[in-house]
């Protein structure tokens, strides 16, 4: 397991094949699938296929992903956080995702606030975006604690849904890269 930092409670490591009975557990999740999206991982094979295509390969390839946050004390995962590249943004956008027992308990801030010093710090990150359903107040909240404003909004490629766009900027480039 490369573990790329821990805080207080958590331990924030990279996501490994042995990690696929919690993903496919995170990603058909209530939270998931409305805030995020069903992304047809309906089987173990689907969840390791997910790991490596999306987290693994994000990892070898922009040297940053979404991580596995686990419980510092027993090593459960329960959520994932982290930084995804998408075509249609200039710049890394943080994504996070919890499984819903442990929503509400700060853990997510806790994860979100060690992980953007982590890219600031080790990555030199100058500016990072989020991309959110405008019906998803709570990670509007978080964003919000977490330093970013919303600065527009945004179609996501193959989209019909426009989201909110949120910079941990006060002075941003557009987000959105050009066409």
């Amino acid at each position: 397991m490369k573990v790329i930092l821990s805080t207080e409670r958590l331990v924030i490591s990279e996501a490994e094949l042995s990690d696929a009975t919690f993903i496919l557990e995170l990603l058909n999740s209530p939270t998931w699938i409305q805030f995020i999206g069903d992304k047809g991982i309906y089987s173990m094979e689907d969840a390791e296929n997910y790991i490596q295509k999306s987290l693994t390969n994000s990892y070898q390839t922009n040297s940053f992903g979404l991580y596995k946050l686990c419980f510092k004390e027993t090593m459960v995962p329960i959520g994932l956080c982290g930084f995804l590249k998408r075509d249609y943004l200039d710049h890394p956008d943080i994504g996070f995702a919890l499984l819903p027992d442990h929503e509400g308990k700060g853990l997510m801030l806790e994860a979100g606030k060690a992980l953007m010093e982590h890219v600031r710090s080790k990555l030199g990150f100058d500016e990072v975006l989020a991309i959110v359903l405008p019906s998803n107040n709570r990670s509007c909240q978080l964003l919000g604690k977490l330093g970013f404003q919303e600065i527009g909004k945004v179609m996501p490629t193959g989209s019909q849904e426009e989201l909110l766009l949120f910079s941990n900027k006060k002075s941003h480039s557009n987000g959105a890269a050009s066409s």
